[in-house]
């Protein structure tokens, strides 16, 4: 569609998590929400623009700088943005975090408010999508909702107009997180994990009970250590365990670390023995120690594994960059804590041998192992002396208890907020200091439609 094109329609559940460029096709961020205030009576809400996540830092973008949704994409007129930390202000609404599942009342035709200004006799329906559209005015209006009828997935869905519904400006109560979860399901855990962080604490724990035990748990480990204690406390006993058995033992015992002692012994009971047994060895260590920090689930081979074998074990897609780097020699047992360590084989060495060479034969013996005790600083200089992401953590016996990634140790030498994006100084804003967000401008040309919910 050409840029002379004109006014489109465009559904906001679409644009979620879309990629924005500027003009010479550069990335600026992800499409986070969009931006809207409502009116009085049946007015449609004016956009404002858009909020759009940069390096986990919502900024707010102007719905005037949109000038198209292309190829899966939206476009902007100018790379001078404002890249001030974006913050919802009281008259101001996000589509997708704050109207996706809303529960609202479809009006029965050309029916009008009562006298005392109560709402109609109506439908109970669940909002589903939302449709934006320029005017002739210069304005963009949320003009038309998508809403299903009935209860359940398989409610009829319909397309109706911003004044054939009621009830947006209602608190809300068990809002429910289905339809904004759908909006995002191809996010990254990261990026999951910033969305909610900017929600209120009451759509943060809707959304929490919608996600399944394994995403709750990957997007769990993304969040700040006091939200993740927020979330977990909303949760059921039980269903916290199951939460804290998905995760990571060294990520469950840093969230179970933040508890009250007796609510965390709770939680590690209601766990299976197998799950709570390696989280309980890492409580045992002190935060800030290689113990502390490290991971008992690395990858474990007998001496007398293949190259072939190593690489298939390498190539988990559950495995994190830092522990696919390496492999580890053991004698059995081959679960933490294991037999005698013998030596680590590093994953360039292994793309290097046949196939058929057994890794006892390629295993580096040169790097000292760290102790559960030794201290962080003696950590990050131990990894940055070898050029290493990973280093083996053993116990008085020489048995391999865990690993400690470069990524562990970044979490303990980063500011505490900093999964918040919250940088030591300000980044520096392109347009000027302080400089007012910007009003909505002529009508952007171009955009063409991003899709009907009903044909979804």
């Amino acid at each position: 569609m050409t840029a002379r094109q004109g006014p489109s329609r465009v559904y906001c559940r679409r644009l979620a998590g879309l990629l924005v460029l500027d003009p010479n096709g550069d990335q600026v961020g992800r499409v986070h929400d969009v931006i809207v205030t409502l009116r009085l009576g049946h007015e449609p809400p004016r956009v404002l623009g858009l909020a759009v996540e940069v390096q986990r830092r919502p900024i707010f973008v102007p719905i005037s700088r949109v000038t198209g949704v292309e190829s899966g994409a939206v476009v902007l007129s100018s790379a001078r943005l404002s890249w001030r930390r974006f913050a919802q202000r009281p008259n101001e609404t996000r589509v997708l975090a704050e109207l996706l599942d809303r529960r609202v009342t479809l009006l029965p035709p050309r029916a009008e408010p009562s006298a005392d200004g109560t709402a109609p006799q109506g439908r109970e329906v669940t909002v589903v999508d939302a449709a934006i559209e320029p005017t002739r005015s210069g304005d963009w209006l949320l003009d038309q909702v998508a809403v299903r009828v009935g209860k359940g997935r398989r409610g009829e869905v319909r397309t109706v107009g911003w004044d054939e519904v009621t009830g947006f400006t209602l608190p809300e109560e068990g809002q429910g997180a289905a339809n904004l979860l759908a909006a995002f399901e191809r996010l990254r855990p990261a990026d999951l994990a910033s969305l909610l962080h900017h929600l209120s604490s009451k759509r943060r724990a809707e959304v929490a009970a919608a996600l399944d035990d394994e995403r709750l748990a990957d997007v769990l480990e993304e969040l700040p250590e006091e939200e993740q204690v927020e979330l977990l406390g909303g949760l059921a006993a039980e269903r916290a365990a199951d939460v804290l058995e998905a995760m990571g033992p060294d990520d469950a015992a840093d969230l179970l670390g933040e508890l009250p002692t007796d609510e965390a012994e709770r939680l590690l009971r209601l766990m299976e023995p197998e799950e709570a047994a390696p989280v309980r060895r890492l409580l045992v260590y002190a935060d800030d120690t290689a113990g502390g920090m490290m991971t008992s689930e690395p990858v474990v081979l007998a001496p007398n594994a293949t190259v072939a074998e190593a690489l298939a074990r390498v190539r988990e897609p559950e495995l994190s960059p830092a522990l696919a780097a390496q492999v580890y020699v053991v004698r059995p047992p081959y679960e933490t804590p294991t037999g005698r360590y013998l030596g680590l084989a590093h994953f360039q060495r292994l793309l290097r041998e046949p196939p058929s060479t057994l890794v006892g034969g390629v295993i580096d013996v040169d790097i000292t192992p760290l102790r559960p005790d030794t201290p962080l600083p003696e950590v990050t200089r131990h990894l940055a002396s070898y050029n290493l992401v990973a280093a083996p953590v053993l116990d008085d016996a020489g048995r391999l208890v865990g690993v400690v990634t470069v990524d562990d140790v970044l979490d303990h030498l980063l500011p505490s907020d900093w999964r918040e994006g919250q940088l030591a100084s300000d980044v520096v804003n392109r347009t000027g200091p302080g400089a007012p967000r910007a009003a909505v401008g002529a009508p952007p040309t171009g955009v063409s439609p991003a899709g009907d919910p009903t044909g979804s």
